[in-house]
């Protein structure tokens, strides 16, 4: 029996028995479908996370307080003397610009309206810093930041939430804290990154915040911003940030009281969380894949059953047991290659549908359907519809002739 005519007569067999097949390969629809729509929406989520990360610029770096690989017992608070001495060309000309930020999570109000978004007390210089594109009016400067001035800029997260719009906005009053601040600037829509929605904040002036709202001991801040010369001098910069804080801190002979990230140490760690997520996912999914295995299976042993005299009569009429084996080893495999042909468009649709009720709710997910994903749905089903049906089709090989004829 050569391979046309075992495909020929799977295609007549399993013809024969219409809803008995089309209930197999459902199974295999359903696990293929779940592998690649979860694997789409894992990769949509990756894209959307390291993106939101890269956009903020390949020459960021952040400055934080305490040691996140070793322990440090009482790493002192980062300053704005601190930033002053990064800030500094003689000692760290790889800097280019510096913005030490004070935040926390404060209630915003407006005309019965409230919302809890991120309080962040800035500079001018966190604007450039922080690449933040402002879709009306004007960010922060420095008359504001020595008037004191109670003024905000505010995501678009919180227009939404706060009026409804995010146009028209200039001149507006909000109160955080109960306290009156005008808005004078609307920043565009970035969505999410590492430190959560970049549209759901308030920027206003360090000074107010620290004398007003956000009391820190001092002039500590709770983080440093840093924009390095260059995309190639990041690795110099972070030495040279280094460099200083040891010197300030005192920690040149112990473990360093502050760590210095990278945008690529975020990327990086983002990348990693959502392989794993995805993984997961599709791990998940592909349990679905191993139950419509079992549904080959269970099928294919009672097709032996049924067929039992059928194939005693191809083997006294000289039909080999490889032929036997070769014809339900093919008829398993069609099973779930149709199923997983059929499941890998009904995946793309899902992917496409999850994408468009995230568009609809303005989350930025945009499911996408790779080729590796697809080829890896084909095979494993292919690889299932074989591995299931080897059970089947060595048994109907290993039946005697005699004895098949003889069942009833």
């Amino acid at each position: 029996m050569n391979f046309g005519q075992a495909i020929i007569e799977a295609i007549e067999s399993l013809n024969a028995n219409k809803t008995r097949s089309g209930l197999t390969i459902l199974g295999i629809v359903i696990g293929v479908a779940a592998v690649i729509a979860m694997l789409a929406v894992g990769n949509g989520a990756q894209n959307t996370i390291t993106g939101s990360i890269s956009g903020l610029g390949s020459n960021l770096l952040f400055v934080f307080r305490g040691n996140f690989t070793e322990e440090v017992r009482n790493p002192e608070y980062l300053t704005q003397a601190d930033a002053d001495a990064i800030s500094d060309p003689f000692q760290a000309p790889s800097v280019a610009m510096v913005a030490p930020v004070i935040n926390s999570n404060l209630e915003v109000t407006f005309s019965g309206e409230k919302t809890t978004p991120t309080i962040n007390g800035v500079t001018p210089s966190y604007q450039q810093v922080r690449n933040m594109t402002l879709a009306e009016g004007e960010f922060i400067n420095e008359e504001h930041i020595l008037g004191l001035a109670s003024v905000a800029v505010i995501g678009t997260d919180v227009a939404d939430t706060l009026f409804g719009h995010r146009d028209g906005l200039i001149g507006e009053t909000i109160r955080i804290e109960g306290q009156p601040f005008r808005i004078i600037g609307v920043l565009e829509s970035v969505g999410g990154s590492a430190f959560g929605s970049e549209d759901n904040v308030v920027n206003i002036p360090i000074t107010t915040a620290q004398t007003r709202l956000i009391r820190r001991a001092s002039d500590r801040v709770d983080s440093i911003l840093v924009q390095a010369a260059s995309a190639d001098s990041v690795s110099q910069a972070t030495e040279e940030i280094s460099e200083i804080l040891r010197y300030r801190h005192r920690t040149k002979l112990g473990a360093d009281d502050f760590t210095v990230f990278s945008q690529q140490d975020f990327v990086k760690t983002a990348q990693t969380i959502t392989n794993v997520l995805t993984i997961f996912l599709g791990g998940i999914a592909g349990i679905s894949l191993l139950v419509g295995g079992i549904g080959i299976m269970n099928i294919m042993l009672v097709s032996v059953t049924e067929r039992t005299k059928e194939i005693g009569l191809r083997k006294a009429l000289g039909a080999r047991r490889k032929d036997i084996l070769i014809q339900f080893l093919t008829e398993s495999s069609l099973l779930s290659l149709l199923g997983g042909v059929i499941g890998i468009g009904l995946g793309w649709l899902i992917a496409f549908i999850v994408g468009k009720i995230a568009a609809a709710s303005n989350t930025q997910l945009n499911p996408v359907v790779g080729l590796d994903a697809i080829l890896l749905a084909t095979l494993f089903s292919t690889a299932v519809g074989l591995f299931f049906g080897i059970y089947p089709a060595n048994r109907a090989a290993s039946l005697q002739p005699v004895e098949a004829l003889r069942h009833e």
